[in-house]
C-alpha cells in the first residue's frame, strides 16, 4: 500500500483552509437568523447547525496543529498516537433542513463536511499506516504511552 505523504506543506494548506472557513462562518453564523426572515423552527435548526459547523471546523484546527507540532518536533510519536490527539468526532448535518438555509449557509455546511471528511481520511490512512510498523516500534509507543 502506498504511504501518505503527509508534508508540512499539505498541513499548513489544509490548516490555513480551515482557519479561513472558521472566520467565513463565525462571520456569517454570527447573524441572528430570525432577524434574517427564517421562521422560528428553522432559526432553531439553523442554531444548530451553525454548532456542527463550528465542532467539524474545531476538530480539524485541533487535529492540523497537533500535526503541525509533530513536524515541528515538539511532541514525538508516542504522543502523536495519544488517543487524545485523534481527530474528535462531529455529527453531520440535516441535509434535509439545510436545503431550507440560506445558500451561503448551505455553501459553509458543505465545505466544512468536505475539509472534515479530507482530514477524516488523512488520519485514516495514518493510523492504518501506523498499524504496519514492526511489532518492536509498537510495543516501544505502548509503553510510552502508559507512563
Amino acid at each position: 500500500m502506498p504511504q501518505t505523504e503527509m508534508t508540512s506543506k499539505l498541513i499548513d494548506a489544509l490548516y490555513t483552509e480551515a482557519m479561513l472557513l472558521a472566520d467565513e462562518a463565525r462571520s456569517y453564523f454570527d447573524r441572528d437568523p430570525v432577524a434574517g426572515g427564517l421562521p422560528a423552527d428553522i432559526a432553531v435548526a439553523f442554531s444548530c447547525e451553525s454548532l456542527k459547523v463550528t465542532t467539524r471546523l474545531m476538530h480539524s484546527i485541533a487535529w492540523l496543529l497537533n500535526q503541525k507540532a509533530y513536524r515541528a518536533g515538539e511532541i514525538d510519536q508516542a504522543e502523536m498516537t495519544n488517543e487524545a490527539r485523534e481527530l474528535g468526532y462531529a455529527p453531520a448535518s440535516d441535509d434535509i433542513l439545510a436545503q431550507r438555509f440560506p445558500e451561503e449557509a448551505q455553501e459553509i455546511i458543505q465545505a466544512s463536511e468536505d475539509l472534515y471528511f479530507r482530514i477524516q481520511r488523512l488520519n485514516a490512512r495514518l493510523r492504518e499506516q501506523q498499524s504496519e510498523l514492526p511489532e518492536p516500534v509498537r510495543l516501544r509507543e505502548k509503553i510510552l504511552q502508559a507512563f
